[in-house]
């Protein structure tokens, strides 16, 4: 069903179009906030492109920056892209349909079209109930992770002001929650390289925004459920969510480990090691927080990472890429026709062909897009970068990640705008991105005769 929105009676755009358009909408908006001389520290300028530039990777989450964020902006300034991590993190939909609901506002047709897409669901019926369990998740966790993190920075003597401890751990929480990647520590979480605690409650705070709101809300469903002493069944998409998402963080924590085991830590202790590639496995499917300079890793263990970042994280969480379940979805479907059968079948049930499609358009487009960023960049810059680091720094931006070998303040303002659309469309999702370019030419209806070709 195509649906359309009237916006200012003159002009119509579809759902899809209005999200991109708000996004735009908000990141113009939030740009000015940034450009306010009290949003940035004494004596610091910023361009207009690199002030653009922070302002996507904040509402986009992303994580990757032209600046030090500590250095170039003040407490209100970095209030401004907690704020916009926040918004950027659950949606912007799904805070202003809450902000609705607080003033006792209904919900139309056309709203829950926007919510749908914003949040990446494929049904209308019960959005509103999700969008409250969506912002009462994020709150609740969010409020937990600055009550640990203050705790931490403060009775570690980390900072020995508690307004200190609290004002980074605060924008810490938000930041991990919503694999935002920008911190004001001022070189990410190298200073807690060996603090397992402080690297524990973010790999936490990582993974539960980057699971999804479908997986948390039917893991409480579950709770509330098993309390009452009532059956519950996890959805198809919820078990191949999480055995996806293990099963990526196994693999990377053991190839990391590995892959680096005679490189960056080749001389330090076990445990160090565990968690070095422990976190980074975490954190380079979109959380973008670092514990170590990434440039000093080996080309292989970058070149890995980056295919982390291209799948990044789940559906309808705050991550970025083609998704756990579209890459899931086309090595199942591999898997089916190399052992000679049509139908794709996991957990004792088919997957639709409708969803099977969209998955190798997301991957294909995926690709696409990938590479042809690489190309455009690594043609602009003039081999000014190694072709590892152009790979990196674009992987990380479709995957909404963050992590940067940090090439990025010298890249050209061309590469700076492809770095954007690359952050853009990793948020919003490319099948949303795809339907918003759409044009209806009212030919949907009409069904020619089939003949095959030769593939392969």
């Amino acid at each position: 069903m195509r649906i359309t929105i009237p916006l200012y009676k003159k002009i119509e755009l579809t759902a899809a179009q209005l999200i991109v358009f708000i996004y735009t909408l908000a990141i113009a908006i939030s740009s000015s906030l940034l450009s306010l001389p009290w949003a940035k520290q004494p004596g610091v300028e910023m361009n207009f492109v690199d002030l653009l530039f922070t302002t996507v990777s904040a509402i986009t989450v992303t994580g990757l920056t032209v600046a030090n964020t500590a250095e170039t902006f003040t407490p209100f300034g970095t209030t401004i892209i907690a704020m916009l991590l926040q918004i950027g993190g659950v949606g912007v939909m799904t805070l202003w349909t809450f902000i609705w609901l607080i003033f006792g506002k209904k919900i139309g047709l056309g709203y829950r079209q926007l919510i749908m897409i914003d949040q990446n669901r494929d049904q209308l019926t019960g959005l509103v109930k999700v969008i409250q369990l969506v912002f009462g998740f994020a709150i609740a966790i969010e409020l937990l992770g600055v009550l640990f993190f203050t705790s931490i920075f403060y009775f570690r003597g980390y900072y020995p002001e508690l307004s200190q401890a609290f004002y980074h751990g605060f924008f810490h929480s938000i930041s991990a929650y919503t694999n935002g990647g920008f911190d004001i520590f001022g070189n990410s979480l190298q200073s807690f390289y060996q603090d397992y605690l402080v690297q524990t409650g973010t790999i936490v705070l990582i993974i539960l925004g980057a699971i999804g709101f479908p997986v948390l809300i039917e893991g409480w469903s579950y709770a509330v459920a098993k309390k009452n002493k009532e059956k519950f069944r996890f959805s198809l998409y919820t078990k191949v969510t999480l055995l996806t998402f293990v099963i990526l963080l196994v693999i990377g924590t053991i190839g990391i480990f590995f892959m680096e085991h005679q490189g960056y830590i080749k001389d330090a202790p076990w445990h160090e090691k565990l968690f070095f590639s422990l976190f980074n496995s975490v954190t380079a499917r979109s959380g973008g927080l670092s514990t170590m300079d990434v440039s000093q890793m080996f080309v292989p263990t970058l070149l890995f990472l980056s295919v982390l970042m291209f799948i990044g994280a789940s559906p309808s969480s705050v991550g970025g890429g083609i998704r756990t379940t579209t890459f899931a979805t086309v090595i199942l479907t591999i898997r089916t026709y190399a052992r000679g059968r049509k139908n794709v079948h996991v957990f004792g049930r088919r997957l639709d062909e409708a969803d099977i499609l969209k998955s190798f358009v997301v991957f294909t487009f995926g690709v696409l897009l990938i590479v042809t960023s690489i190309l455009i960049i690594d043609f602009l810059e003039m081999h000014q970068h190694s072709l590892v680091s152009v790979i990196f720094e674009v992987t990380s931006a479709f995957g909404t990640c963050g992590l940067s070998t940090g090439i990025t303040p010298d890249l050209t303002n061309i590469s700076k705008f492809i770095l954007m659309g690359l952050m853009f469309i990793g948020r919003i999702g490319i099948l949303a991105f795809l339907v918003s370019m759409s044009v209806d030419h009212g030919h949907a209806n009409i069904k020619y005769p089939v003949e095959k070709i030769i593939i392969g």
